[in-house]
């Protein structure tokens, strides 16, 4: 039977929280929990609590929804966030909504944050159900996770030990009213069938079903931490260190390494690393394609779009790049030697002149490679700026985004790393210097 003293227990990881988020659909679960942390903060410290309920507006009474949300949370003098989104075409509707919800949770959690959501023991088992007949691997075996990350805070499910059936008992005695969604009794849905359809006759031709699903979902759990652990003695060994500065701030591995392991091993890295990196994982079946292409012939830098990210293999390593790659340097002109963001989002250039040295007269500009380009080193014969990338070790991916630094079209300075024979003369005694910050924080 659910309680507030037993809630309480399951609250123990937030206690301590700058804030909790109350994540809030004026549904009967989220109302339970709204109700029952009310009551919790009147007689034991919690941390302050703020709701947010997320409209998707894909239902005609949405507003009630949002209205009904807006009067409990006035009621129990709880702040509470209204955030609309608009989901994108394509694709499952429940997958767009729960990305569009995941998406406002995590922009809106700050460092130490929790957000608590109301999922219970019967979404559990639709989760493990479900899952398992779209063919789910061991991770997904496990089930909604109590706690895990989320942005810069933390996310907890603290109703999981309790079932549906005994959250409305308790709501009917504390007379609590909520909202019921049509789409949880709309056969359309997947999770609706196997709530109303499946799962009471699986229940009733197996009474030990539930226990045994969540059973299982803990051996689950004990799997794959240890995965995780061979997962991470592996990445101890395959991230290496990366010395250019322009490269240590993309997420990588050392492929000599990836491809010294068994593929279940390579396969259990690559889950672990991505799922480190907030990377949507891909199933069994594209994990394996992905590998293929990784171990295209050695001489190709092959490409692999994930769903959220890029794979590219390139200079030895495998990096992990924004879903859109290295965005592309754009031409820009400068008014002045000082320090510039660059427009195309690919970082800023850092310009330093000695004191008192005037700007030499000419247009100044920063430019990208169009192929051709050619510099001048100190002490050495003129070269072409492909061959100081290829023996620099340089990705291919990463060069439309090295900013060159040009005066009268004469190309003075590779984003700082190769400076033309003379520039110095060109601010008189003192000189200057550039450096190029590929990303931003």
């Amino acid at each position: 039977m659910f309680n507030v003293q037993g809630l309480l227990q399951q609250l123990a990881p937030c206690r301590d929280a700058p804030a909790c988020w109350l994540g809030l659909s004026g549904g009967l679960d989220s109302m339970v929990l709204l109700d029952a942390l009310v009551q919790l903060r009147r007689h034991h410290p919690l941390p302050p609590l703020k709701a947010i309920h997320v409209h998707h507006g894909l239902h005609v009474d949405a507003n009630r929804w949002a209205e009904h949300c807006v009067r409990e949370c006035a009621a129990r003098d709880i702040p509470l966030h209204i955030e609309r989104v608009q989901l994108p075409t394509g694709g499952s509707i429940e997958e767009r909504a729960r990305d569009a919800r995941y998406g406002v949770f995590e922009r809106l959690l700050a460092a130490g944050d929790w957000l608590l959501l109301a999922h219970h023991a019967d979404d559990q088992l639709e989760t493990l159900l479900f899952r398992l007949l779209r063919g789910t691997g061991l991770r997904g075996l496990a089930g909604m996770p109590r706690s895990r990350a989320l942005g810069a805070g933390q996310l907890l499910r603290p109703l999981l030990p309790w079932s549906r059936q005994q959250l409305a008992d308790w709501a009917c005695q504390q007379q609590l009213s909520w909202i019921e969604d049509p789409a949880n009794a709309d056969p359309r849905y997947a999770r609706t069938a196997l709530r109303h359809e499946l799962l009471p006759q699986l229940r009733q031709r197996w009474p030990s079903m539930p226990q045994s699903l969540l059973r299982l979902a803990a051996h689950a759990t004990e799997a794959n931490e240890l995965l995780d652990e061979r997962a991470a003695e592996d990445l101890s060994l395959a991230t290496g260190e990366v010395a250019d500065d322009w490269l240590r701030c993309w997420p990588s591995l050392d492929m000599a390494s990836l491809a010294a392991l068994s593929p279940a091993r390579q396969k259990n890295l690559l889950r672990y690393w991505l799922h480190s990196h907030a990377v949507r994982l891909p199933d069994q079946r594209h994990l394996h394609n992905l590998l293929t292409q990784l171990g295209a012939a050695s001489d190709s830098q092959p490409t692999v779009q994930l769903d959220d990210a890029q794979l590219c293999r390139s200079s030895g390593r495998l990096w992990l790049l924004p879903q859109g790659g290295v965005p592309a340097g754009v031409d820009q002109p400068l008014s002045q030697l000082a320090d510039t963001l660059l427009t195309a989002g690919n970082g800023r250039l850092y310009l330093r002149t000695g004191a008192g040295v005037a700007m030499r007269q000419g247009s100044w500009r920063i430019g990208y490679r169009r192929g051709g380009e050619q510099i001048k080193l100190p002490g050495r014969p003129r070269q072409s700026l492909k061959d100081l990338f290829q023996q620099a070790g340089i990705p291919a991916w990463l060069r439309p985004a090295i900013p060159l630094l040009y005066c009268d079209d004469q190309l003075i300075s590779v984003a700082g790393r190769w400076t033309a024979e003379g520039a110095n003369a060109a601010f008189g005694e003192a000189g200057f210097s550039v450096c190029w910050e590929p990303v931003l924080d």
